[in-house]
């Protein structure tokens, strides 16, 4: 079935034609063919789980090795290092990232600064600011000609890199047999396992949190008897088929020791370096059991070696990998010359390496050290059961062809859920928060430069955090502070003319890319200031659901304070965002130990003054603009104007005793009719899996189940691909992957389960929503762990579509929040919070 043709017959449909019903009759076409391919598939192959794939079904398994990288090579990382995996047998490249790996910025240009203004151009600056608000608020409907003054040439952006392969060469021979490959989310362990000439090989890959290092392992096994010992293997590392990436010096420190060191561009920039150490359990009475292999190379060319297993003398064997760069944010300042050079990496690699937890005499130490840590961080804290039934006898990219819009498949539902959580998990554990991709990128360059997107997608990849119980987000708070701040403080100072607070904007890199991004007039992207205050939400989340005091004096007060400067004028985003801002400031006063009366005044008396960005337009829409003139047709990707819906509650919780003269009622109602009119996610300006996933959030916030639920699995239908990961563009041979997707469908699903938005005041109760837009299909289910604001811990069990049971649990050493629970608009119990208390619903 040749399916490029059929996307090019809906080309010529819709383009030349316009036959809708044509187009439809397509679609069901190419649909119930590939429902058919796929049963086919299940027709024609032995079916069954590979050997050691976990009973409860968590996770993702194949009958075949990976081809395209988006599309089927599975991942594992520890937020220091990532890694994908193909699945090979004989032959194996395995895809490495390390986190801080990047070109440009002021390792490639000394000068880069972060693409803003020079410091002598402020004054002229803040005349053509000065001149651009003046047209703005002179233009009956807020629109000039250009705003090309402001933008800065990108310079030394640069993107984040892959890391090069490593390649693993087993010399055996005879027909493959038994072939699958999986990856375990109960325990994080992607495996492949296949069977030649009677031998079973099992290759298992980790990357380990406690170690910071990956490790991949290969052992034997027959039907009966010992296993012989290993044939020869080879390690070797390359840089080829990562395109754009210098060959790297590869020498051996020692007979199981390879560095690969180099620098990510032909002329210089930032150094990384790797060091693999193979280890194996002998065959008895041998003692020699690798060699490191160093290769003559042509004068001028790049050393290379290889390390090598001989043949007969071992029982198993083991590679182990650690990475680093010589980036540092620490050194992303004013006093460092924002370089954000660190120091070499070498020493603290090897000291990584060699360390007694890592070079050991056994694989399974280190497995059992992986997955302690794992489950303990993970899976032990928080689990969700959607009443599915495990799947062990069809593998997973099947079971996604097979998936239907609407019917949907609880396991599937169920797993993707489980997979988000894991992505995040093993990506935002290091030292930089996850990016676009997470930290996984493959080539030289990446997709919007596998950055930090701050008008949704960063925000996006941590909602599920809080309120799933991952401790993950104090590396992109440490973020904020050494990368946006320091320069973003100069960026406030010389494009906006404001001497206190900082700015950032849309796009940003990890060398504090704080400027307008340009050139042109690129203002309906780059010109986003309010990523800072979105941002902020975030840090004063961490809080509400923590009350971590000596965190919130030591880093949170020190990145809210500063933005309060902002302009209090905007579109309805920027100023339901800014007037969660000042909530936050006020509630937040007292634990921050400050003093400063005199501030929290400005700050009540600014938000007393200010717009709140709630008004309802001609055609009953909730207003994006200042004025009146959205178009009912606008299907945009973003739903920027309802973030006080989701993930924000200027909406969801209006009060028009302090946010104005409409009904909470009337409010609700227009971000109904726009959110109808943006459409369901797949419009002219993009396609993406993410902006499906805030559309299922934001029906969800508004009960609607029926919306929720079609929302959801189309996203799954459209936007996921064979290995579950987000495709920004599905139908492309060779997709671009975006996790924001994958990160954001926990959020969305759990928000169908159980909400607690934030509240204006303290004064305010918390209302815990329970089931507020299950769908029929979910009838039954399970919640154990969800973190809820107030330092509250929740259980929840439902079954036949109402809840059984919810049992709440405070925190130690938290304050007192009044707390109401909801069921269908019916306040089940209403109590105070205090230290350790407990309080379970039965009734309902």
């Amino acid at each position: 079935m040749n399916f490029q043709l059929f996307n090019n017959l809906e080309y010529i449909m819709q383009e030349f034609f316009g036959f809708p019903y044509i187009l439809s009759v397509y679609r069901t076409i190419e649909m119930w063919a590939t429902r058919l391919l796929a049963f086919a598939h299940l027709v024609t192959l032995s079916i069954s789980t590979p050997p050691g794939f976990p009973l409860s079904g968590n996770g993702l398994w194949f009958n075949t090795s990976a081809d395209v990288w988006a599309n089927e090579w599975l991942p594992v990382g520890n937020g220091y290092l990532a890694a994908m995996i193909p699945g090979g047998t004989a032959y194996e490249a395995t895809q490495l990232n390390i986190e801080s790996l990047w070109s440009g910025g002021p390792f490639s240009d000394p000068s880069y600064n972060g693409g803003n203004k020079e410091s002598g151009d402020q004054f002229s600056v803040s005349q053509v600011m000065d001149g651009i608000r003046q047209q703005i608020f002179q233009s009956r409907s807020g629109d000039i000609s250009s705003i090309s003054q402001l933008t800065t040439e990108p310079g030394a952006y640069g993107s984040y890199a892959g890391a090069g392969y490593l390649i693993s060469r087993i010399n055996t021979a005879g027909t493959v047999s038994n072939y699958g490959r999986y990856l375990d989310l109960d325990e994080g362990i992607a495996r492949t396992t296949w069977t030649q000439l009677g031998t079973t090989y099992i290759r298992t890959t980790i990357c380990s949190h406690p170690t910071q290092a990956c490790t991949q392992h290969i052992t034997t096994t027959v039907s009966r008897g010992s296993a012989p010992p290993l044939p020869d293997l080879l390690y070797s590392f390359s840089s080829n088929q990562e395109t754009g990436l210098p060959a790297p010096n590869i020498t051996c420190l020692d007979s199981n020791t390879l560095q690969i060191r180099g620098t990510i561009e032909p002329n210089g920039g930032m150094i990384y370096e790797i060091i693999a150490r193979l280890q194996t359990v002998p065959v008895s009475g041998r003692t020699e059991t690798t060699h490191c292999i160093q290769y003559p190379v042509p004068f001028g060319s790049p050393a290379n070696a290889t390390l090598q297993v001989k043949a007969g003398t071992s029982r198993e064997a083991w590679i182990s990998w650690v990475g680093d760069t010589d980036y540092s944010m620490d050194a992303g300042n004013s006093e460092s010359g924002y370089s954000f050079r660190g120091s070499d990496p070498h020493g603290a690699l090897f000291g990584l390496i060699s360390s007694p937890t890592l070079d050991t005499s056994s694989f399974s130490s280190l497995l059992s050290q992986h997955v302690a840590d794992y489950k303990a961080a993970l899976t032990d804290k928080f689990s969700l059961s959607l009443g599915q039934k495990p799947r062990l006898d069809v593998p997973t990219d099947v079971i996604k062809t097979m998936y239907q819009i609407d019917v949907g498949d609880r396991y599937l539902e169920w797993l993707l859920f489980n997979y988000g959580r894991y992505l995040l998990f093993s990506s935002a554990r290091g030292l930089l928060p996850a990016n676009l991709q997470g930290k996984w990128a493959n080539g030289y360059a990446n997709a919007w430069s596998a950055d930090y997107h701050s008008n949704i997608n960063i925000q996006m990849n941590y909602w599920a955090a809080e309120m799933t119980n991952l401790d993950v987000t104090i590396p992109l708070f440490n973020y904020f502070e050494k990368t946006w701040a320091p320069r973003g403080a100069y960026t406030a100072q010389v494009l906006y003319n404001i001497s206190r607070g900082w700015v950032t904007h849309n796009e940003m890199n990890i060398f504090g890319h704080t400027g307008m991004k340009g050139p042109g007039d690129t203002a309906s992207w780059a010109d986003y200031p309010e990523s800072n205050a979105w941002m902020m939400i975030h840090v004063w989340d961490h809080f509400d659901y923590t009350n971590d005091v000596a965190w919130l004096k030591a880093q949170g007060w020190p990145l809210i304070k500063p933005l309060t400067h902002a302009d209090l004028t905007g579109c309805a985003h920027a100023q339901q965002l800014i007037w969660q801002l000042f909530n936050a400031v006020e509630k937040g006063f007292d634990a921050s130990g400050d003093t400063d009366t005199a501030f929290l005044a400005e700050v009540k008396a600014k938000r007393a003054q200010m717009d709140k960005g709630i008004h309802i337009g001609s055609w009953g829409q909730l207003q994006e603009w200042k004025v009146d003139r959205d178009s009912p047709t606008d299907t945009h990707r973003h739903l920027s104007h309802l973030i006080g819906l989701y993930p924000g509650y200027a909406v969801t919780g209006y009060d028009p005793s302090i946010q104005g003269n409409l009904t909470k009622q009337q409010v609700v109602d227009a971000a109904t009719v726009s959110l109808i009119h943006r459409g369901n996610g797949t419009g002219p300006d993009a396609d993406s899996g993410w902006e499906k996933a805030w559309r299922a959030a934001a029906w969800a916030q508004l009960g609607n189940a029926t919306e929720f639920y079609h929302e959801l699995s189309y996203a799954i239908d459209r936007n996921f691909g064979p290995s579950l990961f987000s495709l920004y563009n599905p139908f492309d041979p060779d997709p671009i992957f975006q996790i924001d997707a994958n990160l954001a469908y926990p959020a969305a699903l759990l928000n169908a389960l159980i909400q607690v938005p934030d509240v204006a005041s303290y004064s305010t109760p918390l209302t815990v929503t329970l089931l507020p837009a299950l769908p029929k299909q979910w009838p039954s289910g399970s919640i154990k762990g969800a973190r809820l604001r107030g330092g509250l811990t929740l259980n929840l069990q439902w079954s036949n579509g109402k809840p059984v049971s919810a049992y709440f649990k405070a925190d130690d050493e938290i304050g007192s929040r009044t707390v109401r629970v909801v069921y269908k608009g019916k306040t089940l119990a209403s109590f105070k919070t205090a230290s350790g208390l407990t309080t379970s619903i039965s009734r309902f």
